[in-house]
């Protein structure tokens, strides 16, 4: 009998990368598109911090919940409350629900002072309760006026702290001036969950589609798959100058393409099926 082939990492649409359409409308494009699956957002639509709501879309379309992002975006600060720790609780009992194998989660901010002084113990307790991965993401440092502050406690660098698992953010590195493979090789097995995005090396979070800036978005995806990576791959871009449903389906799907593309292991680039009518 020949060995086990290791299984190619799903393809997921984060919630984020379809605003400012709706949730419901999220699940119905990555259904359409052929997305393995969704990782919910949850922000100020009702629907996305709705765990009952998010069942029965998920059941009405077919598709599966894969992740689950806890509101903690400055955008998302009195979703579910003001105090962090029942947000993560939440963000726990939403995931067993729904099915979801990862709830990803940032670093505290920096004037979140008590949640950060206990964040990676707290982290590591949660994590001990539940088969739920809590997948903490790097994050970036902030800049204004040529000055660099740190926004994030303990750190941004989630190399720089304990956690059992990890998500990488191609993005994040792009705004943190980080090298994506190194860092990705520093995680390992830690490194259980991807943002699939890309950046041009500004200030600015761009989650551009992948292909369009200048990380190393094919090369993180075959060093993946090379190793065996059994987590998930979630494109997490920005659609919000798409001025159609159609720009906006065309930037998914070149996304899910790209993905799929580099995943299989082909050397070859990666060249979009269908021309390019939104440019970021």
């Amino acid at each position: 009998m020949s060995a086990a082939q290791p299984r190619t990492p799903v393809v997921t649409l984060s919630t984020a990368s379809t605003y400012p359409e709706s949730t419901a409308a999220a699940f119905e494009m990555a259904a359409r598109l052929g997305y393995d699956g969704l990782e919910v957002m949850v922000l100020t639509d009702a629907v996305s911090q709705d765990a009952n709501a998010l069942l029965r879309l998920r059941d009405h379309y077919g598709i599966a919940i894969t992740s689950i992002h806890a509101p903690c975006l400055l955008v998302s600060q009195r979703v579910w409350g003001t105090e962090p720790w029942p947000k993560l609780q939440r963000a726990q009992a939403a995931a067993e629900l729904l099915g979801a194998e990862t709830v990803v989660v940032h670093p505290p901010f920096r004037w979140q002072r008590d949640y950060a002084r206990d964040f990676v113990a707290g982290i590591e307790s949660m994590q001990s309760e539940t088969d739920v991965r809590f997948a903490v993401e790097n994050m970036y440092p902030w800049k204004a006026a040529s000055r660099e502050f740190m926004a994030y406690l303990p750190d941004w660098d989630v190399r720089n702290d304990d956690y059992l698992h990890t998500t990488l953010d191609l993005s994040h590195t792009s705004v943190s001036q980080s090298d994506a493979l190194e860092m990705a090789d520093d995680l390992g097995e830690r490194l259980v969950h991807l943002h699939l995005a890309d950046g041009s090396g500004s200030t600015r979070d761009e989650h551009l589609v992948p292909g369009r800036g200048n990380q190393p978005c094919g090369e993180v995806l075959r060093g993946l798959a090379e190793r065996g990576f059994d987590g998930q791959v979630v494109v997490e871009i920005s659609t919000r100058k798409a001025t159609t449903r159609e720009q906006r389906e065309i930037d998914l799907a070149e996304s899910l393409a790209f993905a799929r593309h580099h995943l299989s292991g082909v050397a070859e680039d990666f060249v979009p099926a269908v021309a390019r009518e939104v440019l970021p």
